[in-house]
């Protein structure tokens, strides 16, 4: 033990010595609320580049030192957004995502880019359930109960009988507080998961298709082109080596 107190104690000298010091608790901690809160700009002013010398280093490989500090901040970024709201399921999957991006990625400038990537995503992801905080209790059931059962068939009538809303009542409150009918909402975000499968997944078009109960593979594809400009053929090849490679 003397030993590996000794190893420390030359450590902290030496940073002082270099002026390499970490980053102070308070700037990282408004960092990580920036995230929490949706809050884009201050995210934007506050990301800290990794690799930046006040790090700190974990490895004495270049790219493994960056990797090991993207896993601590995705990790995080993680934990901070599921205590203010962020669905656990969701966020420690697109965590486990980002990860297995990262351990693919050879680069130090393409897990600089990751980390950016990820950043934003969890920070445009609290922005948006921000906005779903100001919603009437019923519609936040309903929403809850949309991302749940994208998988499965839905209409106004199972989702009102699910929450005890009278069918009406609740296609009136949805289109008033979310500016958009149920029908639409449900349609944006399949289309949405269906981007991600297409991206990060080696599911068929056909097969994610049927997993979001489109009525054809030809419906799923007319939609999804009208709702990204591409269809889901394009969209892969467009974008799925791009993430992985």
């Amino acid at each position: 033990m003397s030993e590996w107190i000794k190893t420390l104690t030359n450590t902290i000298f030496q940073q002082r010595e270099n002026e390499d010091h970490h980053v102070d608790y308070e700037s990282e901690f408004a960092f990580y609320r920036a995230v929490q809160e949706g809050d884009l700009d201050t995210v934007k002013r506050r990301l800290t580049p990794l690799g930046s010398r006040h790090m700190g280093t974990l490895s004495q490989n270049p790219v493994r030192n960056l990797r090991y500090h993207f896993i601590i901040s995705v990790a995080m970024i993680t934990r901070f957004c599921i205590e203010n709201g962020l669905s656990p399921e969701y966020a420690y999957t697109l965590s486990d995502l980002y990860i297995q991006k990262a351990d693919l990625t050879d680069t130090a400038e393409g897990i600089q880019q990751l980390h950016c990537d990820m950043t934003f995503d969890y920070t445009r992801q609290m922005r948006e359930l921000v906005k779903e905080h100001t919603y009437s209790r019923q519609v936040v059931l309903t929403l809850d109960y949309i991302y749940t059962h994208l998988q499965e068939p839905l209409t106004v009538a199972a989702i009102a009988d699910a929450i005890q809303l009278n069918p009406n009542y609740l296609s009136i409150l949805f289109k008033k507080e979310t500016g958009v009918p149920v029908s639409a909402y449900i349609r944006k975000k399949r289309i949405k998961m269906a981007e991600n499968l297409l991206k990060y997944s080696d599911f068929s078009a056909t097969d994610i298709s049927n997993y979001l109960c489109f009525s054809s593979h030809s419906h799923f594809i007319k939609i999804f082109k009208s709702e990204t400009g591409y269809t889901p053929r394009e969209y892969r090849n467009r974008f799925f080596r791009h993430n992985w490679n």
